[in-house]
């Protein structure tokens, strides 16, 4: 079913991770510019309308000691982060009045106050968009799925490590979950 309107007074745009750190990795099947390019159309849209705009990025305690550390089969390689990892990228602002939150994991849910600041604004319909597809975007969509919010993952504002992984989150999860679209359909459905 097309999306063709979205009611600004009850949906949200949340944005994950497009901050500095991550978005330095190469992204497919979109460019990381590309996934910031449409990230910031929406976000002018939503500021414009009057909507919440909500900046996600990760960052963890300078000792690492909030990382997660249970045993897995293909654990995590550390690195030493710039000091400039966890910024927002610069197209993005924020702006005055976006809502900023900082998590420790995948999803933008747990352990911080997304669904306080959400439900508190009255929102019912979740926007999301940023990289990677299938890690923070698709953790943050899963939850919010469970929460009860409406959700519209933006196709061409997101991106993963591989086509293969994004084209699977995108074939097989987002579907089940919410409604799949572009950029365009969300402006449009703005009355952008």
């Amino acid at each position: 079913m097309p999306l063709t309107q979205l009611d600004a007074t009850t949906t949200a745009l949340v944005l994950i991770d497009l901050q500095r750190g991550i978005t330095a990795f190469p992204a497919e099947p979109h460019l990381t510019a590309s996934v910031i390019a449409n990230a910031a159309l929406l976000a002018a849209a939503f500021r414009a309308a009057g909507a919440p705009v909500v900046l996600v990025h990760v960052a963890p305690s300078p000792d690492g000691g909030d990382r997660l550390h249970a045993p897995v089969d293909e654990p995590h390689v550390p690195m030493q982060m710039p000091p400039d990892f966890a910024e927002i990228v610069p197209e993005l602002g924020p702006a005055e009045g976006d809502i900023i939150v900082t998590k420790r994991q995948w999803g933008a849910f747990y352990g911080t106050d997304l669904d306080l600041q959400l439900r508190r604004r009255g929102i019912v319909t979740v926007v999301l968009g940023g990289i990677a597809t299938n890690y923070g975007v698709e953790s943050t969509a899963r939850d919010g799925y469970e929460r009860g919010y409406q959700l519209v993952l933006v196709e061409d504002a997101m991106s993963a490590r591989s086509a293969a992984d994004h084209a699977f989150a995108l074939a097989r999860i987002f579907p089940r979950i919410g409604r799949v679209c572009g950029t365009a359909d969300v402006l449009a459905a703005l009355g952008m």
